[in-house]
């Protein structure tokens, strides 16, 4: 057991790989990210297999889709009997961990796996359990305080609402969660440790310190390229035309588009400096070189792109493309950029094949190249939906408008629920089917990388689409029913 590395799984909510420098963003950098990445692995391609909090996390954690896991809404969260890394972990004798947002365990003897147990979510320490294993170490008065502006900030638009906070850093959301980190290792790094911190950060209510709003003023902003009429034309499916319709920011003046805009980033840049006191906690200490870090999303968020922000059924890259780097020095290649197609389901095989742990057969994910000696994989796949009716236009318009949030809440279940959607990505195209009857997707990522027009319908692309379809066909056939069936 000594000679096996302890695991540290970093995880930001609603994160886009394109918000930092690293992924090709022009204006935000993230120099602990980068600091990790010169010690590991950096994934260029690296996709959510559900563009959604619960489905993604379960998958990530079980190694398996969503339609495996039956996860595959907020509502529905592990289940119990569900083979995951933590049962794995506690069994083998790991101290384990997880300290901040869950949303993914529920059942008592999931949540007694963790030694260390401290919940927050996005509006603070309310409403969460008590914590275990190790107590707040900020005054719970005080970070209620530095939350309350969350749960009191007014909308600016229907369709969003962002403010700055003035509290301590150490009390706001990503300052509080860093430090408890850091306290957990202090506490228990010296025995073999898992631990999850979950950042609920930059997911919305859009909320960053006052000091690092500041950091993204309008002229450092780079505003995402838009194509007029982008979703009026017959090549729009509706699913994706209904989205916009209720978060669509055309009519929001473009002094809120770059207001909520500095908040995103700025909650992207102090995550970032929390990322950065864990890993001197790491280095202080002296764990890192027995410690394999990963760094992730559970999604993305548009964040301007497509005239919207938030996120939603579809499968634009600014919601599937999620960062992912990889360190464990001495055992993974260091400084490296991998530009094979992933996905977060191979992270828990990755962590457990470089501890030298058997990979249960229930596992779908494979080794991350450079990590493993997996080959590298030239694709990636996604879904949404569990066989719902669809939610059309003709619904939205029994809403109440202006629609916004409002209406975005009023149809979050059914639209959670709706269709039965697939995507396959590779480094030059997408395609995204439904077999229930919306109008497919095809989007040529060397000419339109932001996926401005869907070019389902031109017969140039016919091979194109027969392949696409082809790679989905196996896929689905080759990840139904993963779980082993008892033999008699």
């Amino acid at each position: 057991m000594p000679d096996q590395p302890n695991v540290l799984v970093i995880m930001s909510d609603q994160m886009k790989a394109t918000a930092s420098h690293l992924w090709s963003n022009t204006f935000c950098e993230t120099p602990s990210l980068a600091r990790l990445a010169c010690e590991g692995v950096l994934f260029e391609n690296a996709f959510t297999p559900h563009p959604l909090c619960v489905p993604a996390r379960t998958s990530l954690w079980t190694s398996m889709y969503p339609h495996s896991t039956g996860c595959r809404r907020n509502e529905t969260l592990m289940p119990p009997d569900a083979t995951h890394a933590f049962k794995l972990w506690h069994a083998a004798g790991y101290h384990t961990g997880l300290i901040g947002k869950d949303h993914c365990f529920a059942a008592p003897e999931d949540l007694d796996l963790f030694d260390v147990r401290c919940d927050q979510g996005h509006i603070g320490v309310e409403g969460g359990r008590h914590p275990k294993g190790l107590e707040w170490w900020r005054p719970v008065e005080g970070v209620r305080a530095a939350n309350s502006v969350r749960r009191t900030m007014q909308n600016q638009s229907p369709r969003f609402g962002y403010a700055v906070n003035d509290a301590p850093l150490e009390d706001q959301t990503t300052g509080l969660l860093a430090g408890q980190a850091i306290r957990y290792l202090e506490a228990f790094g010296d025995r073999p440790f898992a631990l999850w911190v979950s950042f609920p950060d930059p997911h919305e209510p859009y909320v960053a310190p006052r000091s690092y709003a500041e950091r993204f003023p309008r002229d450092v902003i780079e505003l995402p390229p838009r194509r007029e009429g982008e979703f009026s034309g017959p090549d729009v499916p509706e699913r994706n035309r209904v989205l916009h319709e209720i978060l669509g920011t055309e009519e929001d003046s473009l002094d809120d588009v770059f207001g909520v805009m500095a908040c995103y980033y700025g909650m992207v840049r102090f995550l970032d400096d929390g990322v950065g006191q864990i890993l001197d906690a790491l280095d202080r200490l002296g764990l890192w070189q027995n410690t394999i870090v990963v760094f992730c999303a559970d999604h993305g968020d548009f964040m301007g792109e497509h005239r919207m922000t938030c996120k939603g059924g579809v499968f634009y890259d600014c919601l599937t493309h999620v960062p992912l780097v990889v360190s464990w020095p001495g055992h993974v290649p260091a400084g490296e950029r991998d530009d094979s197609l992933v996905s977060l389901i191979d992270i828990v095989p990755t962590l457990l094949q470089l501890q030298g742990m058997e990979v249960p057969r229930s596992m779908q994910g494979k080794g991350l190249p450079r990590c493993t000696d997996t080959p590298p994989r030239d694709a990636a796949f996604a879904e949404y939906g569990a066989g719902g009716p669809p939610f059309t236009m003709a619904d939205l318009a029994g809403l109440p408008k202006p629609y916004g949030r409002r209406a975005l809440m009023a149809s979050l279940r059914w639209r959670e629920a709706e269709g039965r959607r697939k995507m396959v990505r590779t480094r030059d195209w997408k395609y995204v089917h439904d077999p229930m009857g919306d109008l497919d997707e095809l989007y040529d990522l060397v000419s339109d990388p932001w996926e401005l027009t869907n070019v389902v319908g031109e017969a140039a692309h016919a091979a194109v689409v027969a392949d696409m379809q082809r790679r989905l066909t196996d896929w689905s056939i080759t990840t139904e029913d993963a779980r082993p069936v008892p033999l008699p």
